[in-house]
């Protein structure tokens, strides 16, 4: 999978395929750049990801191995009597321009973060560059600041409650009690001091030393459920990649405990059995049925399945003939370097807890808070599991070659988003930046949200079977797909402020 000497970067935000791009010029691999732009986000995007969060990085290396790094959260309260588990957060109502979400904040919604100890980990197992080197770009950024684009602003302002929650929190996102605008400088000294002692501590003070005695301390007074314990056991868990095959392609992806993958899986198998090729792009057929593909998986999803083993063996035959018939902060970064590696990562913090890590400049997430990773109910989980997300960073392989990367942010919208876009391109040959910016939509339940963009006859097919409700521009709830295709070009989201950047390495590089 030798690619020349071109590199492919393609993010939520431009400073953060800056940083990537910065590590493959000094000759770093895919997987030192996918760490150096995860520590990048956590100060250019502080409202979609942190240190504080959790994600999955899909690896596939130049010789053939395929990894999904999971350093997604763990649930917290390991050593607390069972007594003791019950939480404390309160709900924050979000305000989408189309729809609202509830999520619940407070220290009880944090959950036990991964991002730090994984983004050391994958460096340590596959990364060729110092991590001194890798970790400089965000250090530099949260030391001497980064102007708040317009999609960080616009994020900062729907999450205004989360993110003034404490002191700690406003005195970063809003300064003198006025929020951080567009164009304002945001900086964040005591991250920038933690970030430039990383590549000595790797983490340690984090997860076992100092820090970690501050942040247990906390939580006991302000009735979390973090521990120490939780902390130092935390571990990254290295998993084969999800599977499926789709038409004349197969799409590695996440894969369980988490059920983002799979259920994009399932949907994949749905679509295989409407022939979309034979149809138009966008036409009232077409978008039939993507409605009924989204609302039979929503379906499968309230019953308790995520993968086609959980169903009976005619599922798909039966399901196919209906379907036939039936006329979150979250950010992704991808890249494929000059020999042939590529990395799929997705990091998320939620919305944010609101709590601040004394001394560090990091948020922890509010996983335990959010509903759609808790089916079976807030804290029904005992301690120490991973938690189920529906991330899904992706690759999608033609003829045992890369074909693309891909990912997407937007909580339960990700896998609708993900989904649309491997249709366009494998049923549709939409080219690369034609698939991601086209309209999108998304069954929620009881509503089928819809950007705008669709043609009239598709509307009007869709409120024959469904309440529509139609956007008035397209927004971040509909995902943000983050793309490369190897050894050519990449293409960033729009609707997250999306970016992505050609790099030309030097022969040298591995």
């Amino acid at each position: 999978m030798n690619h020349g000497n071109r590199a492919v970067v393609a993010s939520g935000h431009p400073l953060v395929t800056r940083a990537a791009a910065e590590i493959l010029k000094k000759g770093g691999n895919a997987f030192d750049a996918a760490v150096a732009a995860g520590f990048a986000g956590s100060v250019a995007e502080p409202t979609l990801t942190s240190l504080g969060g959790g994600g999955f990085l899909l690896a596939l290396t130049l010789d053939g191995m395929e990894t999904l790094f999971d350093f997604f959260v763990d649930t917290p309260g390991s050593g607390l009597p069972v007594e003791s588990l019950e939480p404390h957060f309160f709900p924050v109502t979000i305000r989408f321009p189309g729809s609202d979400q509830v999520f619940n904040v407070g220290l009880g919604s944090a959950a036990v973060p991964g991002n730090l100890k994984g983004f050391l980990h994958v460096h340590e197992k596959l990364g060729s560059l110092p991590l001194k080197e890798v970790v400089a770009p965000a250090a530099g950024y949260a030391r001497h600041g980064v102007p708040m684009n317009y999609h960080q602003a616009y994020f900062l302002h729907m999450l205004r409650p989360i993110m003034t929650l404490t002191p700690q929190a406003s005195d970063l996102f809003a300064p003198g009690e006025k929020l951080l605008r567009k164009g304002d400088i945001y900086t964040n000294p005591e991250l920038a001091e933690f970030l430039e002692n990383i590549s000595e501590d790797r983490g340690f003070s984090f997860y076992q030393g100092e820090i970690a005695a501050r942040i247990a301390a906390d939580m006991i007074k302000g009735q979390g459920l973090l521990t120490e314990e939780d902390l130092k056991s935390y571990s990254v868990i290295e998993r084969r990649p999800f599977r499926v095959h789709y038409r004349d392609r197969i799409l590695l992806t996440n894969t369980f405990p988490s059920f983002g993958g799979p259920l994009i899986g399932l949907a994949l198998k749905l679509m295989e059995q409407a022939s979309l090729g034979k149809l138009a792009f966008q036409s009232p057929e077409h978008m039939l049925t993507l409605f009924s593909v989204m609302s039979e998986i929503e379906n499968i999803r309230e019953q308790g399945c995520h993968c086609p083993e959980d169903l009976p063996p005619d599922w798909l035959e039966k399901t196919g003939r209906k379907i036939r018939t039936f006329s979150r902060g979250t950010t992704h970064v991808s890249i494929a370097d000059a020999y042939g590696n590529v990395a799929s990562m997705t990091t998320s913090n939620g919305e944010g807890s609101g709590y601040i890590v004394p001394g560090t400049g990091i948020m922890l997430n509010n996983m335990m808070g959010e509903d759609d990773l808790h089916p079976e109910g807030f804290h029904g989980t005992p301690p120490g599991h991973r938690v189920a997300s529906m991330m899904s960073p992706s690759i999608l392989l033609r003829d045992g070659t890369v074909e693309l990367v891909l990912g997407s942010g937007g909580s339960k919208r990700i896998r609708t988003a993900i989904m649309q876009v491997v249709s366009n391109i494998s049923d549709f040959r939409l080219g690369l930046n034609d698939a991601i910016h086209a309209s999108r939509i998304h069954w929620d339940g009881s509503v089928l949200q819809a950007e705008p963009g669709l043609p009239d006859t598709a509307i009007e097919a869709l409120e024959k079977h469904c309440e529509v409700n139609i956007w008035q521009k397209a927004d971040v709830y509909f995902g943000g797909v983050n793309a490369v295709i190897p050894g050519k070009y990449g293409a960033g989201d729009p609707r997250r402020g999306g970016d992505s950047t050609v790099v030309i390495s030097s022969s040298d590089c591995l």
